[in-house]
């Protein structure tokens, strides 16, 4: 693979990290202001994947249908859960974040929330999201609840400024929603549940890698060790893209031996899978913006397609 020293992107670029964050617009506590910047906060339309994941875990484990109470207390409770640990990932970041481009703009760096509301948010959601799993569900799922905010918060997010294996650590807690949806039927941890995390996690390599990549000036900015800050050429960066990519085509046909899903399901996965390979060997050969924005793009259409074809094709 050829080295190269940057992607020479505009500096104006909107980070696909952050798609799900509400763009904010001046610095005035009016009620509309106001609504988003709570939204940017818990990153509500980010967190919106974790209930559809964690929607699939529920449908997969059902061997029939889920009780209507079931899935409002289990997606209830995660959407707290996520909403805390993304509050308290920006409590800790707020310094970080004023340095970068595309987040000091956020309530917290920008000054429009006070230090002390955000933390009201961050405990309220968590305790409450995590009690109500608890109660209303399982205490495996809850307990599964706990260790995503957790790793997500108090691992993940301090391993981003020390480690470039923060990725890799940080894509746990990003797998774990559709085990939790998965336990809250099941109440029980088994290897078809473990596929679903095994899918969501390999997906996560390929898909920030690609992202840090792209926007690795930025993450040097604010003081992140993302891979690409300290592979000046990327050379490390695509061969872990191409390598998560095959890995991910592999570990994609699990849900068929396991018997969890048919033919149909196994004949998408190998398509997209060697789809997004594609792009990743792209990549690698010509490491051009477009070239490292093709396989962000491609990361974000294989997601929901593997996610429906298994949906739509459970045994």
């Amino acid at each position: 693979m050829k080295p190269v020293d940057t992607l020479n992107l505009p500096a104006d670029a909107v980070d696909p990290a952050d798609v799900m964050d509400v763009p904010l617009e001046g610095s005035s506590a009016q009620p509309a202001s106001l609504r988003r910047d709570l939204m940017t906060l818990v990153k509500a339309r980010m967190n919106f994947l974790v209930i559809v994941t964690t929607l699939l875990g529920m449908y997969m484990a059902a061997r029939g249908s889920v009780g209507w109470m079931l899935l409002i207390h289990t997606l209830l409770g995660t959407a707290l859960t996520a909403a805390s640990a993304s509050v308290f990932n920006q409590i800790i970041e707020r310094d970080h974040d004023r340095k970068m481009p595309r987040t000091r703009n956020r309530p917290l760096p920008a000054g429009r929330m006070s230090l002390a509301a955000a933390h009201w948010i961050g405990w309220i959601t968590g305790v409450v999201g995590v009690s109500w799993l608890w109660v209303a569900v399982n205490p495996l799922t809850s307990l599964l609840g706990f260790a995503t905010l957790v790793l997500y918060v108090f691992v993940y997010t301090p391993l981003k400024r020390s480690t470039t294996l923060n990725t890799l650590v940080g894509a746990i807690p990003g797998a774990i929603p559709p085990l939790m949806g998965y336990t809250a039927v099941a109440n029980t941890i088994d290897l078809a549940g473990l596929s679903l995390f095994a899918i969501l996690f390999v997906w996560q390599m390929p898909h920030f890698y690609a992202i840090a990549m792209i926007y690795r000036d930025d993450y040097a900015a604010g003081g992140y060790r993302m891979l690409p800050v300290d592979d000046p050429g990327f050379v490390n960066t695509r061969f872990h893209i191409v390598l998560w990519s095959l890995a991910l085509l592999a570990i994609s046909v699990a849900p068929r031996m396991l018997e969890i899903a048919g033919d149909g399901y196994l004949a998408i996965a190998m398509l997209l899978g060697t789809i997004f390979g594609g792009c990743a060997l792209q990549l690698a050969a010509s490491p051009t913006r477009r070239d490292a924005r093709r396989v962000f793009f491609a990361s974000i259409i294989y997601l929901p397609l593997l996610l429906a074809a298994l949906t739509l094709n459970k045994l």
